[in-house]
């Protein structure tokens, strides 16, 4: 029986995609709980539909995470912070502190997940710090402690 997958399924695949699975399977379990519906003409033209929207809102958020890279591009951060006569902080600046600091300076949001820090910066001075935007979307702020 061809059925279309409501949400990902381990085993099975991706949440909008048409699989096969054998009558019972489906009868007693998958459709039951939810987790599936029958592959009808009028639920297959309805997968095509939601794949359009998923792939139009995919390309929205795409120009939008790339138009916010090219911002974050120009822009810099400045953090305070205290240090020592060689220039090593007391403390480390974290992504959460790189994350409030361009809400605060800059009005821009981004959730700390996204910025890609090996570890801590735990200098003074200029880094750069890169924020994964987008599945291929990558951007470069200019942070800068003092």
């Amino acid at each position: 029986m061809k059925v279309i997958l409501l949400q990902d399924i381990k085993g099975l695949g991706k949440a909008n995609t048409v699989v096969n699975v054998k009558d019972g399977y489906a009868r007693n379990y998958l459709i039951p709980k939810g987790l599936v519906k029958e592959a009808t003409p009028a639920n297959m033209r309805e997968l095509e539909r939601i794949i359009a929207e998923n792939a139009a809102k995919r390309a929205e958020n795409l120009e939008e995470a790339q138009a916010l890279a090219k911002r974050l591009e120009t822009l810099s951060v400045i953090i305070k912070g205290k240090g020592g006569e060689s220039g090593k902080l007391f403390g480390s600046v974290t992504a959460k502190d790189i994350s409030d600091s361009l809400k605060e300076q800059h009005d821009i949001e981004i959730d700390k997940k996204k910025f890609v820090l090996e570890a801590p910066i735990k200098h003074l001075g200029e880094h750069e710090v890169d924020i994964k935007l987008f599945a291929d979307v990558t951007a470069k702020l200019k942070v800068i402690v003092e």
